[in-house]
């Protein structure tokens, strides 16, 4: 069988490639604990001056979890979900406090789980074929792998817009709310793979990158700020509606696909995140959020509509805004006790 994360050298950069491309390089827990190795390796290793990351295949860097395996592993009641959880948010957390410079080239699809592993990166990479989302309430979930963190620093509300809609950006939208930081053309991506081998990452980058497209989120900025003031759901969304603006109205209807209860924690976690002081900090809580959402009836409903019979109509439970009372929410907040995620020198006191 072909490994699922290829690794190789070439000159002073260390390659780390995801290699599922059948499921757009969809990440499991055998590759995570394969990267958080070979990271460890490197970090000691004065020959490797530079990780850079990318995927096999045409279509993206990649998808996002094994969502069917973590799907049956809920139905099943088992741990394994959220054993490969705990371990993907202490490799997040290692990503983005790695010693060397890290380049991620998010080119194509990058989802959920792939923007954990290249978002946090040191230099991110985009190029014309990116598609960058968190595509979370819409199979019942949240936005985890520091999502919340990434997006409630995001320019006004433009984090809590793609959160709350599940949206997915283009390059220029990526690097406006600050999920990337360089253009680089896909045309020129073999030519700073590279000079990757023999210069400066930072230099190599800058060499090859070029104007950003413009972002049209940007251009949408007045309206979003006005419509998800605040952490009350019910009035973002009558906002919304009754917005002269067409896009915030179409965003409104948007709103009601997704999942009720993923949309008022996702929203309590984000306006949460923002006062958090760090990336492990975000990624404790999210853990908690995780657990709690392992086996929900949403999660196993949304994954089941979306992604296993693919009919795309999800029933939720409960299936409006005003049926998730604040004290449902509040319990996926609760701590775990023993079974914490600690990545934080407080949180391990």
């Amino acid at each position: 069988m072909t490994a699922p994360v290829l690794t190789r050298r070439e000159g002073h950069a260390g390659h780390i490639v995801l290699n599922r491309p059948k499921a757009i390089n969809a990440l499991t827990h055998e590759m995570v604990t394969i990267i958080r190795q070979v990271l460890d390796e490197w970090a000691a290793d004065p020959a490797v001056q530079t990780v850079v990351l990318t995927g096999s295949g045409e279509r993206g860097l990649c998808a996002g979890g094994d969502i069917v395996s973590i799907y049956h592993d809920g139905i099943a009641g088992g741990t394994a979900s959220t054993e490969f959880w705990a371990d993907e948010y202490r490799l997040d957390a290692e990503i983005a406090e790695y010693p060397k410079p890290f380049v991620a080239v998010m080119d194509g699809i990058v989802l959920g789980g792939g923007i954990g592993l290249s978002a946090h990166a040191g230099i991110r990479v985009v190029t014309e074929r990116s598609k960058i989302g968190m595509p979370e309430t819409g199979i019942g979930f949240f936005p985890d792998v520091g999502g919340t963190y990434l997006l409630s620093r995001a320019p006004g509300e433009l984090g809590t817009h793609l959160a709350l809609t599940a949206g997915s950006v283009r390059a220029g939208d990526a690097i406006a709310v600050g999920l990337a930081d360089w253009y680089v053309p896909s045309d020129r991506l073999p030519d700073l793979l590279a000079a990757l081998a023999i210069k400066d990452a930072a230099v190599a980058v800058a060499e090859f990158s070029a104007q950003a497209p413009g972002s049209t989120l940007i251009g949408d900025q007045e309206w979003i700020d006005l419509a998800y003031e605040g952490d009350d759901l019910v009035k973002i969304h009558s906002r919304l509606a009754d917005s002269d603006v067409p896009a915030a109205r179409e965003t409104a209807a948007v709103l009601l696909t997704k999942s009720p209860t993923s949309l008022k924690v996702t929203l309590r976690a984000l306006r949460a995140a923002a006062d958090l002081p760090s990336l492990p900090a975000a990624l404790e809580q999210e853990y908690r959020l995780s657990v709690r959402f392992h086996g929900s009836h949403d999660f196993i409903e949304g994954v089941r509509a979306q992604v296993i019979d693919k009919d795309r109509t999800p029933r939720w439970s409960p299936a409006t805004f005003d049926g998730v009372s604040d004290e449902s929410v509040t319990a996926y907040f609760a701590g775990l006790g023993d079974d914490e995620l600690c990545l934080t020198e407080e949180s391990a006191q």
